[in-house]
């Protein structure tokens, strides 16, 4: 299915156009999302990432009770938690994240992060795209002419994992209510860059439940068989007709088509998604909940050569009401069950406590089996919160300052990078943008940011603007 209304100006539908998008249906493609193309145009540069998990705390965390606490401040700025040591001597984080404490030595924490907006709409357009210039600051709805998403340029310049998608989205799509984000899409590079998302909404984030991959699941009655009939007819009706569309246009549904059929009828595929494969001891050490099992999920993929998987920790209630459980401005009022009450909002089961949970069951196991070198993890929000403790014992939305957090892929553990002020309010040194930290995502990669992207009529569009931050890796 594709988000996207068509355009005139880039296609021309065509009757064989329809067969193909009716042969689709016929064939049970229950695709939420665009799958990638194979192969980049580009040369590929050599660099220790391989993957990159990104773990998109909606809201935006708060520095000051996570990453960044200041036990010497008042009251009224330090807040109400207590730091704790690392394994890391001189490395303290909060005493929400004792589980997380343990493993210092596999991350840096980034404390330098600022950018010039306090709005959510325009902080998440500059964190998924990683970039403060985007073409305008409309953050939704995506359109043909944005700057594609981290997935999809690095899918670009380095390609796809053969049978499974390049870039997955964890649990799904990020969305509140109606508006779906920018940052998610393939952009300027075309829908077969788009990211791939797995399931729907669901209500009760916290449920034990398992995640469901409806995307991969043909409709009733169709097996692997008639999937390969299906594909050899549509394949066939590509003989007839004359081509009115874009070749380059044509080429990317043909790979879209074909990459589609492989994943329905591969064994491969199918297991990369299947967390039933892994032990209920290493599941229950992850959290039996939505955060906990898409993390152990994002491992599995990565593992299989998924480039990049963004998990998106937002939360459903019983009820199915989504909450943006990172922004804790604190209230009187009950929203999503009660989870809006100050600090005890990211004291919550499913703020804090699952997250030190699934992170620290992430590092660990990335590390045991020999993934953290070449896979990057970054955690961030789209901001950081006011230091100042607001009336209903909550913190407000805050630019100028925030923490975000980098692991593996060459990035060297037990540091930290940047400093703010007493009160974690102003960056005091080394400030780091959001186009910085793109930059550093594709150094990771070995990508420079000289580096040159290709809309699809061929016009160079330069990858990032910003400078990476080259300390921070070994």
């Amino acid at each position: 299915m594709n988000i996207f209304p068509a355009d005139a100006t880039q296609r021309t539908i065509t009757r064989r156009d329809l067969l193909r998008i009716g042969g689709l249906g016929a064939a049970g493609l229950a695709l939420p999302g665009l799958l990638q193309a194979e192969a980049g145009s580009q040369k590929r540069f050599n660099g220790s990432a391989k993957n990159c998990i990104y773990i998109f705390l909606c809201g935006g965390p708060s520095q000051l009770d996570m990453w960044d606490m200041k036990p010497d401040a008042p009251r009224e700025i330090r807040g109400p938690f207590n730091p704790i040591s690392t394994n890391v001597p001189g490395i303290q984080v909060s005493e929400l994240l004792p589980r997380t404490a343990k493993h210092a030595d596999k991350f840096c924490i980034l404390r330098s992060m600022r950018h010039d907006t306090p709005s959510h709409d325009t902080g998440i357009l500059y964190t998924l795209l990683s970039t403060m210039h985007p073409p305008n600051k409309r953050a939704y709805p995506p359109t043909r002419q944005d700057h594609p998403g981290i997935g999809a340029a690095l899918t670009n310049l380095m390609g796809a994992p053969g049978e499974l998608p390049a870039w997955v989205t964890l649990p799904r799509h990020f969305t509140t209510g109606s508006r779906f984000y920018k940052g998610q899409t393939g952009g300027f590079l075309g829908p077969a860059y788009d990211t791939f998302s797995v399931g729907e909404a669901k209500k009760d984030s916290l449920g034990a439940k398992d995640l469901s991959v409806n995307s991969l699941d043909p409709v009733s009655g169709l097996n692997s068989d008639r999937i390969r009939s299906r594909a050899g007819l549509i394949s066939r009706l590509d003989g007839f007709g004359e081509r009115t569309i874009q070749d380059a246009t044509a080429d990317e549904l043909t790979a879209y088509r074909e990459k589609a059929f492989s994943m329905l009828s591969s064994d491969r595929a199918k297991q990369a998604f299947d967390l039933n494969r892994e032990t209920p001891a290493l599941r229950d050490r992850y959290g039996r909940n939505e955060y906990g099992q898409s993390f152990l999920m994002a491992r599995r993929l990565v593992e299989s050569g998924v480039r990049m998987v963004n998990v998106f920790w937002t939360f459903y209630g019983k009820d199915g009401c989504q909450f943006n459980l990172w922004d804790n401005h604190g209230s009187d009022k009950e929203v999503c069950g009660g989870y809006n009450k100050g600090f005890d909002m990211i004291t919550a089961p499913y703020c804090c406590p699952s997250f030190d949970l699934a992170y620290s069951a992430l590092l660990e196991d990335l590390h045991s089996s020999g993934l953290l070198d070449e896979t990057l993890v970054v955690v961030l929000g789209e901001f950081g919160r006011t230091p100042k403790i607001n009336k209903n014992a909550g913190r407000d939305h805050w630019p100028n300052a925030y923490s975000i957090v980098l692991a593996g892929g060459g990035v060297q553990g037990g540091q930290v990078y940047g400093e703010t002020d007493k009160h974690a309010a102003f960056v005091t040194e080394k400030p780091t943008s959001p186009d910085d930290l793109g930059a550093t995502i594709y150094h990771a990669f070995g990508i420079p940011p000289g580096t040159l992207i290709y809309d699809q009529q061929r016009r160079p569009i330069p990858l990032t603007k910003g400078n990476p931050v080259t300390e921070i890796f070994t």
